[in-house]
This record gives structure tokens, C-alpha cells and sequence, in this order.
């Protein structure tokens, strides 16, 4: 199968990035919504920055274990329309399932957490990415390499998913056209995942297509207005501690808590705020928000 040469989408999205965020900026400060945050937006370009330079050496580790486990796939998917129709769906789905477990399990929410520590919600936000994640999450997707995705497929279709979401990170945009709002992520669905009202918490995983929250009963729609930012926000610019703090903290209870073996690993695959005594770092009337939203 020859495989067509393809570039990388995310470093020829980065000018467009840069515009439209200044873009809003001028608008922000046009229309007086509130003053533009600068120092928070330097953060995210910073942590965005951060991510791509360190994604020069995790893609090519990554394309290495995606081309190994490619020599195992049950079948082969042609370079075809058909097959990247099919991809567009199969890598949504999986981008769900890594986005939801990332807000359910700990180890995986000290790299996502680096997303949501922002609390303004622009299109710098966009760019708050990890620094850690790269190196680990990729796991989400290997059942397409399996399947018989070739890698480079995979990566490009990873891209496209990462750019697209680039843009429903705006308070500009209130409401798409109903059908829009009915079939795919938009700003209004992706500001309820980026709140901390207490109906809002982990919801709206979707990366592309709104419909899996839909299908997994994790939808929440658009209410009042979004509070954003963390249940416990770390109020700091310096982007060392927004990529890092939360795997201290994690690992600090992992070594610190004085109880069995088992309740220490359950600090690494239990929610963020379980404690293994029972308390939380969430407030009382939060927290049992919090636990009658989860026998929903």
C-alpha cells in the first residue's frame, strides 16, 4: 500500500491560531464583554507551545508503537473516502472515551487538568495543553491501529479532531443552527465541560460529534451561565506548576496516605478528590451534588 506524504496540520494551524486569538482579543476589548486576561492567555500560548515542541519527539515515539502494532491488524483499511469517513467516527469515539476517563481516573486527569486550570474561556484556552499526556494517552486509540487504520490515518484524523475544537472555545458564539447543535460539539456544549457549576461536572466529553454524550447519557445542556475553572483552582501563571502540580499532588497522596497498598492505587485510578477516608476536597454541598449527579 503506498502511503501518501502528509503534513503536520497542527504546525500549519499554529498562524491561524495566533490571528484569530488576536482577533479576539480586539474584539473582546471592542464590545467591553470584560478585560482581556493577558497573563492567563500567556499562559495557555505558553503551555500550547510547551506541547507542540514536546510533540516533535512524542509523535515520532508514537508513530513507532502505532507502526509495531500495525503488524498485527486484523484487517487493512485502504488510503479510500470511505475509510476516512469511517475513521472520522471511530477516532470521535475513541477521543470520548479517553476524554471521559480522563475526568474519571486521576492518572489521567493530572495531564487533562492542564486544560481546564484556565478560569477564562477564550481561544487561548484552547492552546492550555499538556505537557505530559502526550506520552501515555495515546492508548485510547490503539484499537484503531488493530482494527487497520494505518498510523499515519490515525495521527492525521487525531489532528483534524484537535483542530476542530480549537474554535468552540468562545464565549462569542452562543447557539449554532438546532441541527448543528443536535450533531456536533459546539461552543455552548464545550463551555458546560469547562464549568464547575455543580450539573455541569463532566459533561459534554465530545471531541467532534456531541451524539456519544448523547447516546452515554454524559450530555448536559447549556443552562445558566458557566462558571469555569477547577472545583479547587490553582491560581498561577507559571506554566511549570500548571503542568506539573496536579502529579505532585497526586503522587504526594499516593506516598503520604496512611493506609494499605490498595487505597493507595485507588489515589491513582479513582476520581480526582477521592479520599480513602471518605472526606473529599470538595465541599459538602458540592460533593453530594456531586454524588446524587452520579446515580443519575
Amino acid at each position: 500500500m503506498q502511503i501518501p506524504e502528509i503534513p503536520n496540520l497542527i504546525h500549519y494551524a499554529i498562524p491561524f491560531f495566533a490571528l484569530t486569538v488576536i482577533l479576539e482579543i480586539i474584539l473582546t476589548v471592542k464590545v467591553k464583554l470584560e478585560d482581556y486576561e493577558f497573563k492567563d492567555a500567556r499562559a495557555s500560548i505558553l503551555m500550547g507551545l510547551g506541547n507542540v515542541a514536546i510533540g516533535l519527539f512524542t509523535k515520532f515515539f508514537i508513530l513507532g508503537i502505532f507502526l509495531f502494532l500495525y503488524k498485527f491488524r486484523f484487517f487493512t483499511l485502504p488510503f479510500a473516502g470511505w475509510s476516512w469517513i469511517i475513521l472520522l467516527f471511530a477516532e470521535d469515539f475513541c477521543y470520548y472515551w479517553f476524554h471521559r476517563i480522563s475526568h474519571e481516573s486521576r492518572f489521567f486527569w493530572a495531564s487533562h487538568v492542564v486544560h481546564h486550570s484556565s478560569q477564562k474561556y477564550n481561544l487561548s484556552t484552547a492552546l492550555r495543553q499538556t505537557w505530559s499526556g502526550s506520552f501515555y494517552t495515546f492508548i485510547f486509540w490503539l484499537p484503531l491501529i488493530l482494527i487497520g487504520f494505518h498510523p499515519i490515518m490515525v495521527l492525521v484524523q487525531m489532528s483534524i479532531s484537535l483542530i476542530y475544537q480549537y474554535w468552540i472555545h468562545t464565549e462569542f458564539i452562543n447557539k449554532m443552527p438546532k441541527w448543528f447543535e443536535a450533531l456536533f460539539n459546539t461552543p455552548s456544549h464545550h463551555r458546560v465541560h469547562h464549568a464547575t457549576n455543580p450539573q455541569y461536572l463532566d459533561r459534554n466529553h465530545a471531541g467532534i460529534f456531541i451524539i456519544w454524550d448523547k447516546i452515554f447519557g454524559t450530555f448536559e445542556p447549556e443552562a445558566e451561565k458557566p462558571i469555569y475553572g477547577l472545583v479547587t483552582n490553582i491560581d498561577t501563571y507559571n506554566p511549570i506548576k500548571i503542568a506539573f502540580l496536579e502529579w505532585k499532588n497526586m503522587l504526594k497522596d499516593f506516598y503520604q496516605s496512611k493506609t494499605s497498598i490498595k487505597n493507595k492505587l485507588k489515589y491513582l485510578i479513582k476520581p480526582p478528590g477521592w479520599r480513602h477516608d471518605g472526606t473529599s476536597v470538595l465541599s459538602s454541598d458540592l460533593r453530594k451534588k456531586w454524588e446524587e449527579k452520579k446515580q443519575i
